[in-house]
């Protein structure tokens, strides 16, 4: 408790970080005339998140837990600076892409530290009280971010978080005490560092990410689209060879990505976030696009995935510590995940429009994907073994980094294609059909200065581009499911 403790203020921050700025998004999107770009403020982030993650896994072996985290918290805190000093849409994309250079360390770290420390037959309540923390920070952040939002303006999302995260560093810095790690002098450890796999890494993930979003903005024959894609391809392909084959030291080594004890646990945890991300980023503009709500009170249907992530959570770790069981949990609770997310699509008026019903959606599938993120991760530790144990749990979470992006990504690339064919379809012999379509996709305060007919009919565009990629996640949460059926239960040590 000692050792976890001190790291608190960085988990309630980083958890933060998350709903407070999804919760804001329409806003900061409709401000800058950008709100077809505004899935780029995320996926910027999960970017460097993504590659940097398994890249702290090793550095945190090389240099150590503590210097490793202590790193992570100043470049976040620099990153959320910059964003709430941005001038445009570029600028902010680039502020948090930094920020995610940080964020990657504020959570691998803390979760590798919690491994080290804690007993495996606890790992799981540990984990649950973690993501209570968690879901504390989520919960203030997702009614925080539409508040501010609605009030004194958005960048105050992102400066909030500095101080935060200076509180952070100094309670990790003068309260953690870790043993400290030796290996040979700076440059026998810069050595040890797969830079060519990160490298390779974050280009795969910026290709494929540049072709979705120009071929859901402006079409899939456009030429930046198909150049990304194919970039995409290649850059997969030296990326696997590298991890594979060539680097000394992989972050992503071939025991640990194609172990079969281990790749079930990695699949639920990338289909999970992947359907999860889908829908919670869609949550606020579905609520204030079609249903007319404020950012505040789109907000409130945040906190809801919240509680439910973390009763599902810590529930899933009361279990595991009293049975030592696993593996009927974890497909138990992706099957409500995948339950709660077909309850959300069908009453987002496909079959009714009930934003209650919605609600309770939300909720049923947040404390599945919340158990099953918990019961996965005690999966894979005691199948990877002591040995693999840090560089295991580092690889997990590239599984959920590269699902968030992905799922998001696609997310976002469904609604804003769906949109715009949808807009022409609907507003076929309108006057100035060019001009209505690019504005309402820049900013929804556009809609305020359209005729009545008009509005309803862009409203209603919005909700049959939502609805599609509701779809979208509930196939994900099915192959979550399916994933979940495959994982290979082990014996947990009893605690001494």
């Amino acid at each position: 408790m000692i050792q976890v403790l001190p790291m608190a203020v960085g988990i309630f921050l980083c958890s933060m970080d998350g709903t407070i700025v999804v919760s804001s998004y329409a806003a900061i999107g409709s401000e800058l005339n950008q709100l077809h770009n505004t899935s780029w403020i995320a996926t910027s982030y999960l970017l460097t998140v993504a590659t940097f993650q398994p890249l702290y896994g090793k550095l945190s072996d090389i240099f150590g837990r503590k210097s490793c985290l202590l790193f992570s918290y100043i470049v976040f805190a620099l990153g959320c600076l910059g964003c709430g000093l941005s001038r445009n849409m570029n600028e902010l994309i680039a502020s948090r892409a930094f920020s995610g250079i940080g964020g990657g360390g504020m959570q691998t770290i803390v979760s590798i530290i919690v491994s080290d420390v804690v007993p495996l037959r606890s790992r799981g309540t540990w984990q649950g009280v973690l993501n209570i923390i968690w879901a504390s920070g989520n919960a203030t952040g997702a009614s925080l971010g539409g508040y501010l939002a609605d009030t004194i303006g958005w960048r105050w999302a992102f400066l909030l978080q500095v101080p935060i995260a200076l509180i952070a560093f100094a309670a990790a810095g003068i309260s953690l005490r870790l043993p400290t790690m030796d290996s040979g002098d700076f440059y026998t450890k810069l050595r040890r560092v797969d830079f060519l796999g990160a490298v390779t890494l974050i280009s795969t993930i910026f290709a494929l990410l540049l072709g979705l979003d120009r071929g859901g903005n402006v079409g899939w024959t456009d030429p930046i689209a198909r150049y990304s894609l194919s970039a995409f391809v290649f850059f997969a392909s030296i990326f696997a060879f590298v991890e594979m084959e060539w680097a000394k030291e992989p972050f992503a080594p071939k025991r640990i990505i194609v172990n079969r004890s281990l790749i079930a646990s990695y699949l639920v945890n990338f289909f999970g976030i992947a359907a999860s991300f889908a829908v919670i980023f869609h949550i606020p503009l579905y609520l204030q696009a079609v249903q007319e709500k404020t950012a505040s009170q789109a907000s409130l249907w945040l906190i809801l995935a919240v509680l439910g992530a973390v009763f599902g959570s810590l529930c899933g770790g009361l279990i595991i510590q009293a049975t030592g069981k696993y593996y009927v949990l974890t497909s138990g609770a992706y099957l409500l995940f995948f339950v709660g997310t077909t309850i959300l699509t069908l009453t987002s008026g496909v079959l009714v429009t009930s934003p209650i019903l919605i609600g309770l959606g939300l909720f049923l599938s947040s404390i599945g994907n919340g158990t099953g993120v918990t019961t996965s991760l005690v999966s894979l530790i005691v199948n990877a073994g002591q040995e693999d144990q840090a560089i295991a749990t580092a690889v997990s979470y590239l599984f959920r980094s590269l699902g968030s992006v992905v799922g998001l990504s696609l997310g976002s690339t469904i609604v804003q294609a769906t949109l715009r064919s949808t807009l022409f379809e609907r507003l076929h012999g309108s006057q100035d059909i060019d001009e209505i379509v690019r504005r309402v996709r820049e900013s929804l305060s556009y809609l305020d200065e359209l005729d009545p007919t008009t509005r309803n009919i862009v409203r209603s565009s919005y909700a049959t581009a939502i609805q599609a990629t509701y779809w979208f996640s509930v196939v994900i949460a099915g192959l979550a499911f399916l994933a979940s059926l495959f994982i290979k239960e082990k014996p947990l040590p009893r605690k001494k």
